[in-house]
């Protein structure tokens, strides 16, 4: 059972994710955290490893750099403002500080190894409650895809090639078609080379050769226990691991021979972290 700091802390982290868009005070905080404003700064720092401010301001330069790598059109001035910067000037130090890269280095060639370290500090564990599990019958779905084979934290440099050839190719439009992914193993548990993950987007007509690597292939038809997932792509696999460890056990239902896999109904640059939503799909008999 979480403690009562735990709960007040994940409340707060909650507050900041969903409200990255006003001012985000040290007393409006510890009013969510139902504290006085002279302990609460501590008790953040002892259960999240950093301070509240830090906390919010790593949250929107995480958004703001989304928007520099999947959204080109925008201007950086703009992408700063929205990250609560006064000045392009200040949002490119804080930025460099954070992520050891400009702004407009990180949207030319993102480090995106480094960027994961930045976020590597401990979060209160949340509870996975009973979820909604539906049964779909599944159709075939043709697509292309793109194969990342490697470190999981080199995953972002596969899907803006992949989100590259969508807006070049026209075969897949961001917009109009499913973008699914597709995990062959669990990342946490695969070494490097041994981990691949597949992007892929419907399509109506088969691919043609492409410098990117996409090639053609398809989603199987089939029955499927899907669960929907509200939030961060980074806690998504205690949405999977609840279909396997708690769903499948008390379904009594038996898995088929193809990788559970995600559509995304809203991607990382179009909305806020908090405001994704991605179906997870459990291939089942």
């Amino acid at each position: 059972m979480k403690t009562k700091q735990q709960q007040r802390i994940e409340l707060v982290c909650d507050y900041i994710s969903q409200h990255l868009d006003e001012p985000l005070s040290l007393e409006t905080l510890s009013e969510v955290a139902c504290c006085s404003k002279y302990h609460f700064h501590r008790l953040f720092v002892a259960g999240v490893g950093l301070s509240v401010t830090k906390y919010a301001q790593l949250a929107r330069l995480k958004r703001a750099s989304f928007r520099l790598a999947f959204e080109h059109q925008l201007k950086i001035i703009d992408v700063a403002l929205e990250a609560q910067f006064d000045s392009p000037e200040a949002f490119s130090r804080a930025f460099k500080r954070t992520f050891t890269q400009s702004p407009s280095e990180f949207r030319s060639k993102p480090n995106w190894p480094n960027w994961h370290s930045q976020f590597e500090f401990s979060l209160p564990d949340k509870k996975v409650c009973p979820m909604n599990v539906n049964i779909v019958d599944f159709k075939a779905q043709p697509v292309a895809l793109l194969t990342h084979q490697g470190a999981a934290n080199t995953l972002m440099n596969t899907a803006a090639q992949f989100i590259e050839w969508r807006k070049e190719s026209g075969f897949s439009p961001v917009k109009t078609s499913n973008t699914y992914g597709i995990p062959y193993s669990d990342p946490a548990t695969t070494e490097d080379h041994a981990f691949r993950f597949d992007f892929a987007g419907s399509i109506t007509s088969p691919i043609t050769e492409n410098p990117q690597g996409v090639r053609n292939g398809e989603i199987p038809a089939g029955r499927c226990a899907v669960v929907r997932h509200n939030g961060s792509h980074d806690t998504i696999s205690e949405t999977v691991y609840y279909l396997y460890r708690e769903w499948l056990v008390q379904s009594g239902e038996e898995v088929r021979d193809f990788p559970c896999f995600f559509h995304y109904l809203n991607l990382i640059h179009e909305v806020d972290e908090c405001d994704l939503q991605t179906d997870i799909y459990l291939p089942i008999k």
